[in-house]
């Protein structure tokens, strides 16, 4: 009876360009008590600091609606700290419930109908559906060769022609691990005032390519940068992140968040992990060790591979990777197979750990694809 009802249910239609929405989904149930090489997390946890931070939560501080009080400001002192050529002040910070919310108020704050947004094609999978969201159209270049080179010619050659709304950088690109150099970034910001350029630089920690050190957004202000604390400091599961670019613009993108997105834990263990930068330098100094270590092994064995920027690589097993994926998975080891995305036929991406994690990932991965 509750089924034949349910079938004469009258509701309000959803916008056309939701209800033709595949939604952006991640296997993320089920990964605790493995080893997490899938999703380029932190694979150790955050450091002491954070954890007694956490500890110490007040009452008061769980029952009050969050403050953000110095925290824009603890951001711009670490980036300086880092690099002192980077030049910004706290009006140019934005903080969000991870970048995903950044990206998805960036889309919301100046994505129109029928506007266009330009990208490179693998790329991260969230920004295609934050353009749907708006029915935007959208233009993914593919990158080139083998090595996965930056469509620079073809990038810049439709910026001029379309000025397209948003242009969205990755760098280093998810999962390509593709570097763009700073001067580049800037040299095609400048094409066009009519488009915001979004660098996406989560993963900049493990390579140094950050555009920061050479911005003014006095003078280059249609670009933002994107930064996170999940994949360096290990603060994935509490959301935050920032965009950093022109007063105007984080300002006009603040418009459309709501007043309390970020939460206390988060703030709070923010501070703990900015005032611990060693911790973090640390971690990603490991990552790098293992990085070159696993790269000896592939090119030792002669395992078809592709490692360039990030915390991440991708290999071609000579099994099928939806089957290297789940004998990997039956030993504790979580991969993710990249089989179905454009141009990564047959590959699978492995996140870099310590060295102790990758030659545990190495061993179970010789066994499972007969290397």
């Amino acid at each position: 009876m509750e089924n034949i009802e349910s079938s004469f249910i009258d509701l309000p239609n959803p916008r056309k360009d939701i209800e033709d929405l595949q939604p952006y989904s991640a296997p993320l149930e089920g990964r605790r008590n493995l080893l997490r090489l899938d999703f380029n997390e932190n694979t150790i946890g955050p450091s002491p600091l954070v954890i007694k931070s956490l500890r110490e939560i007040s009452r008061d501080e769980i029952s009050a609606y969050p403050e953000y009080s110095g925290l824009k400001e603890k951001v711009v002192e670490s980036l300086i700290k880092k690099n002192s050529n980077v030049n910004i002040n706290s009006s140019e910070v934005g903080i969000f419930n991870g970048v995903d919310a950044a990206i998805n108020a960036i889309f919301h704050a100046y994505g129109n109908f029928d506007d266009l947004m330009l990208t490179t094609l693998p790329t991260f999978g969230y920004y295609t559906p934050c353009a749907q969201m708006r029915g935007m159209q959208i233009k993914a270049i593919p990158y080139e060769g083998e090595g996965f080179q930056y469509p620079f010619d073809s990038i810049c050659e439709f910026l001029t022609q379309n000025n397209p709304k948003i242009l969205l950088i990755c760098n280093p690109n998810n999962p390509t691990g593709t570097r763009l150099s700073p001067e580049r970034i800037i040299e095609i910001s400048k094409l066009s005032s009519k488009t915001l350029v979004v660098v996406d630089e989560l993963y900049e920690a493990f390579t140094g390519d950050s555009v920061l050190p050479f911005l003014n957004f006095q003078t280059t202000p249609n670009l933002v940068v994107l930064r996170s604390l999940s994949k360096t400091a290990g603060l994935a599961s509490l959301r935050i992140g920032f965009a950093i670019g022109h007063s105007k613009v984080i300002n006009i993108v603040n418009r459309v968040t709501g007043p309390y997105d970020v939460n206390s834990f988060a703030v709070i263990a923010a501070f703990a992990a900015l005032n611990d930068q060693s911790y973090i330098d640390s971690y990603v100094q490991e990552v790098l060790e293992a990085r070159n270590w696993i790269k000896d092994q592939f090119e030792k064995h002669h395992v078809k591979h592709h490692i360039d920027g990030g915390n991440y690589f991708l290999l071609w097993p000579k099994s099928k990777p939806q089957l290297v994926e789940q004998k990997l998975k039956s030993s504790g080891i979580l991969i993710r197979n990249m089989d179905k995305k454009k141009n990564l036929k047959g590959s699978i991406r492995v996140s870099i750990g310590t060295i102790d994690q990758m030659k545990r990932f190495w061993s179970a991965f010789r066994i499972v694809d007969e290397v």
